[in-house]
């Protein structure tokens, strides 16, 4: 009996982000002599191959042995996890592996905000070792530039794209529903004065006003007369910013009894507080 093939070597693909928000990839496929593509593949919940909607870019030949497809930022990426694959002459498509990647200029990123929205491509490693594209789609955005820790509060400082402050703006702590926190009597809501003038902000949000369970923060930058806006912080090179961005909980007391707060990305790298009771001798 003939022994099967050993696989194929993966095939690898450096990325190289812009200061607009494009990516290249640099795919080494040595031998190909026909037409290529490099495939995105959104995750969809819900589809029966767990894959969604496909974005396909032309591979031309960049060097000896290398193929090269470009992700401008013009060209419009919803918000999710793409997965991504080289389908080659002839071939079934491939998953791509990380190479050498280059996100410098995403953590020198200042987007003007004309385009009312925020476009972020962030490429990362999967567990599995894939090549997968982190992308967000905001309109309009607001980003989490400084957290500043007290024993009983969060300062919370930012940056608004594709709109602007208005006297009246605030900030609002809106209580996950199942989170634990909130409840019937309409407690599930906080509001916070903001302080600051045309895209700048800053508010401060006290731990004792809260009660136990989880709170993700949103910004009203025209108060009750326009849109809630997500807090994130998503113009830096980190796809996953809760293993990295951890922070320091303090403990206080409230009319619900000890508790233990903090902030923390989530799996979006939305920004949201944790609020976790304590024992009443702690």
């Amino acid at each position: 009996m003939t022994p099967p093939p050993p696989p194929a070597a993966p095939l690898r693909a450096d990325c190289i982000g812009d200061s607009a928000g494009g990516l290249t990839f640099d795919v080494a496929a040595r031998g190909n002599t026909g037409a290529a593509l490099l495939v995105l593949r959104r995750r969809t919940a819900g589809a029966l191959d767990g894959m969604g909607e496909t974005v396909s870019l032309p591979l031309a030949p960049a060097a000896e042995g290398r193929l090269r497809a470009a992700l401008p930022s013009s060209v419009s990426l919803p918000e999710g996890r793409w997965d991504a694959y080289a389908l080659l002459s002839g071939g079934e498509p491939r998953r791509l592996v990380p190479g050498v990647t280059d996100l410098r200029s995403l953590a020198e990123r200042t987007p003007s905000g004309l385009l009312g929205h925020v476009a972020v491509r962030i490429p990362y490693a999967t567990r599995q070792g894939n090549l997968t594209v982190r992308s967000w789609l905001r309109a309009p955005h607001a980003e989490a530039v400084e957290l500043r820790l007290a024993s009983g509060g969060l300062t919370v400082g930012g940056r608004v794209y594709g709109t602007q402050l208005v006297p009246g703006a605030d900030a609002e702590l809106r209580a996950r529903p199942g989170g634990g926190a909130g409840g019937e009597d309409g407690g599930g809501v906080r509001r916070v004065r903001v302080t600051g003038e045309r895209t700048e902000f800053a508010f401060t949000v006290p731990y004792d006003g809260l009660a136990p369970g989880v709170w993700d923060l949103w910004l009203r930058p025209a108060g009750d007369a326009g849109p809630v806006v997500r807090l994130a912080r998503l113009l830096d090179d980190v796809a996953d910013k809760n293993p990295v961005f951890t922070f320091p909980r303090a403990r206080v007391r409230t009319p619900h009894g000890p508790v233990e707060a903090g902030p923390y990305y989530t799996r979006d790298n939305d920004l949201s507080l944790t609020v976790s009771p304590l024992d009443a001798d702690a």
